[in-house]
């Protein structure tokens, strides 16, 4: 019996893991979330349906462990989301819009991080190297 609880929950375990990590898409919650546990803001945008480096970032960086820890501890996850095959609800279409002219994004997927005063400490895209390499670039843009 005990070695079936202990394997319940180390598939449970394995299945929160593996999880994605949870993206918010209000800008006002993430900076209210931001300045209530000091955190910086990682802002995605993405064409979650359609676009190949998007896809590419979701499952080399995104949905890696490594970055999952870092960000729980260190970021407020915003994606700003223009998929073509889903619709979004029309309130959310029209903010995200307006976060993309607002920040002047060209293409996809382009990442802010910022301060939760919305100052841009920088701007990137895909990386090459994975999650862990992700990871140690922002963690070298925070100072931690």
């Amino acid at each position: 019996m005990k070695l079936l609880l202990t394997l319940a929950l180390l598939s449970a375990s394995v299945l929160v893991s593996a999880a994605e990590p949870e993206w918010l898409t209000d800008m006002d919650e993430a900076r209210r979330i931001a300045k209530k546990e000091n955190k910086h803001i990682l802002v995605n945008f993405a064409g979650s349906d359609w676009c190949g480096w998007c896809k590419r970032l979701d499952r080399e960086v995104f949905n890696k462990s490594a970055f999952k820890e870092f960000s729980e501890e260190n970021l407020v996850l915003l994606k700003v989301d223009f998929p073509r095959k889903t619709k979004l609800p029309t309130d959310q279409a029209a903010a995200n819009r307006a976060l993309k002219r607002q920040y002047g994004v060209q293409g996809f997927p382009t990442i802010f991080l910022m301060t939760a005063g919305e100052r841009i400490v920088v701007k990137t895209g895909y990386r090459r190297g994975g999650a862990d390499k992700y990871v140690d670039f922002l963690r070298e843009k925070i100072g931690h």
